[in-house]
């Protein structure tokens, strides 16, 4: 079937076994369907297939934030064998197993699990679609893009909205959704419109669980595909007021969110920062704390954007963390989209 034959990455923990061990899905089409295999002892190996389940697959499909289980398809070692979950386990790591290495297999029995970030089974359609975020800074924000009979295409932004787009950021594990841009905002598709009028109530765990017209069925163009913006896209947010598309710039580094200096912060900047959240072109870039004082690091300064970057990181700036500021400097921008 066209669920054999997948790839996959993992991570893995043994009865007993306290360390955090790797794991990846092999030989498949997607980062959420393959052969597993994982590291040990710093040797990748796999997992045998004897008493391997759906049960087993849907604590790896939850684990990688890749939905659930769709099949448990059954010259390095075999590492586990006899893999029992009972379906509730957060990890694989809480499953209960024979010890690393101690098996009775062959690599005709490697396990594997076929599960997609994305499956599109409404209006009668069952096949494993395919999605991607392209155009934007970081595959967790850009244009919308699916797969189907092995054809990339768009999605129409009528109806679209930030519902729908935190159905993506979750299936995609890309956090929650900071807006759902319409008209382009990633430039246009050139290939075949795919989804249109799609409304999701936002507990779907799946795109392929929202309502939507039926595949190609649309009246629409390309200046309306559809984006979404993620939380965990470009380390860079708005905060400290009512819309995430104006505030105080905060950008994250070495795990420490931090402000922007307001030496020659201008509209340019602020552009970039806009585009960057999906948040449409910039309005102002208003200085001197006007969204209020962080009260951590200050880790830009001298921050200059020719206005073509794709992220805030692109620009020419000092180097992190290096300036001569005060948090009364900090700088804000407030973008033409009020983010929803």
């Amino acid at each position: 079937s066209a669920l054999v034959g997948c790839l996959h990455l993992w991570v893995f923990a043994d009865s007993g076994i306290s360390e955090v061990a790797q794991l990846r899905l092999a030989n498949g089409p997607s980062r959420c369907a393959g052969r597993v295999e994982v590291l040990h002892n710093q040797q990748w190996g796999t997992v045998c297939d004897d008493s391997w389940d759906l049960q087993d697959a849907g604590v790896v499909c939850r684990q990688l934030g890749c939905g659930t289980a769709l099949s448990a398809p059954g010259s390095d070692r075999i590492w586990l064998d006899d893999v029992n979950c009972a379906g509730t386990e957060v990890a694989l790591s809480d499953c209960r197993a024979r010890p690393w290495g101690d098996n009775n297999c062959h690599h005709g029995e490697d396990a594997g699990v076929c599960l997609f970030p994305w499956v599109f089974a409404g209006s009668g359609i069952s096949e494993v679609a395919q999605l991607q975020l392209v155009n934007g800074p970081s595959r967790c924000a850009g244009r919308v893009e699916v797969l189907h009979n092995q054809q990339w295409g768009t999605v129409c932004d009528d109806s679209w909205d930030i519902t729908d787009a935190g159905v993506v950021c979750r299936q995609l594990g890309c956090g929650t959704a900071l807006s759902a841009p319409g008209g382009a905002r990633f430039g246009q598709g050139s290939d075949r419109i795919w989804l249109d009028d799609v409304n999701c109530t936002g507990t779907e765990a799946a795109l392929s669980d929202c309502r939507a017209r039926p595949w190609g069925e649309n009246n629409c163009n390309h200046g309306e595909d559809a984006g979404v913006v993620c939380s965990e896209v470009a380390q860079l947010r708005l905060v400290n007021s009512r819309s995430h598309c104006a505030g105080r710039v905060e950008v994250l580094h070495n795990r420490q969110w931090g402000t922007v200096c307001d030496d020659s912060w201008d509209l340019q900047d602020a552009g970039v920062v806009c585009r960057q959240l999906g948040c449409g072109t910039a309005l102002s870039a208003p200085r001197g704390a006007r969204f209020g004082r962080g009260s951590d690091r200050i880790w830009l300064d001298g921050v200059n954007c020719t206005g073509t970057e794709v992220a805030l990181s692109d620009c020419r700036a000092r180097p992190w963390g290096d300036n001569n500021c005060t948090h009364g400097e900090d700088a804000g921008v407030v973008c033409s989209e009020s983010g929803s």
